[in-house]
């Protein structure tokens, strides 16, 4: 008989995990305030749940992928929330929530005798289609021995620590990582383009050679010189991702002089972009100022 999981939140990486693990054998109840996004699952054999609460009393494992600490809170404490389930033991969070969020989380389940797994993951849209995105577990062994068969059918699990919120500064870290290349790699291209490069051959020659980045390697040629902006990641979310990094790093004494930088600049990107648009789109804030667009030439 195949195992009974929980999931809630099934938007742009939530969705296609569902859809992974429901072709993985499991069987899933889901929950999302989207009725739009729950439809296509439902039709795939998943049973749609009421609230967080009725998920956290059908299944003994409740997946959650959310955009914000908030409702991550909300989901895992408020009214109806999964501390309301009778059946729950298992709280695995996929969500970007930075570690104090995730000890306080997990601190206040444990009083409800709901163990948690850190477990943020990296990888876009396109790896949790194809099941290939990093998934970063923080708890006991023990724990991680019982839910590496459900995150392996997720992606790539690495076991980075046994406290919930190392697996959230190591999503941190690796945010920072992606947003400065992307903002970056937007100054550089913006520069070679208005100089009379094609964008093309210039992806070819650092992607050859020591500038090559996630940036470079993907999402240029994907979204941005075709002018699509459609990586599924919003500038919102990588705003709140760099302020959380910001923010642990800083309350832990290490020098972020660089990432203050970088913070700027998708301060910049919120404000003149708004929170929903794609998060390639950071380079029209450096076109705007050059008089150019990184585009194909015409």
């Amino acid at each position: 008989m195949s195992e009974a999981i929980g999931f809630i939140g099934v938007g742009n990486m939530g969705g296609p995990m569902c859809r992974n693990l429901l072709q993985a054998g499991y069987e899933l109840t889901i929950y999302d305030i989207d009725e739009e996004a729950l439809k296509p699952l439902v039709e795939l054999g998943a049973t749609r749940a009421d609230t967080p609460a009725a998920v956290a009393s059908a299944v003994e494992i409740v997946l959650v992928s959310l955009p914000t600490p908030d409702i991550v809170r909300q989901i895992a404490l408020g009214p109806s929330g999964i501390s309301s389930g009778n059946r729950v033991n298992t709280y695995i969070d996929l969500s970007t929530t930075g570690p104090k969020a995730a000890e306080e989380i997990s601190a206040a389940l444990a009083d409800h005798d709901i163990a948690t797994v850190d477990s943020p993951v990296s990888g876009g849209v396109s790896g949790a289609i194809a099941g290939t995105v990093a998934v970063m577990a923080a708890c006991s062994e023990d724990h991680l021995a019982r839910v590496r068969p459900i995150l392996e059918v997720i992606g790539n699990v690495f076991h980075v620590g046994e406290t919930p919120g190392l697996g959230q500064t190591m999503k941190l870290a690796n945010n920072l990582l992606s947003a400065t290349a992307l903002a970056i790699s937007s100054e550089a291209m913006v520069m070679g383009v208005k100089a009379g490069l094609d964008p093309r051959i210039m992806l070819d020659v650092i992607n050859a050679g020591s500038g090559k980045n996630t940036a470079t390697d993907g999402k240029f040629a994907g979204a941005i010189i075709p002018r699509s902006f459609d990586l599924g990641f919003s500038v919102g979310l990588m705003h709140k991702d760099v302020k959380l990094c910001l923010e642990e790093g800083t309350a832990m004494g290490v020098s972020m002089d660089l990432a203050a930088t970088v913070g700027d600049m998708w301060d910049r990107a919120l404000d003149e972009l708004g929170a929903n648009a794609d998060f390639s789109e950071i380079v029209k804030c450096v076109e705007t100022r050059s008089g150019v667009e990184v585009k194909l030439p015409d």
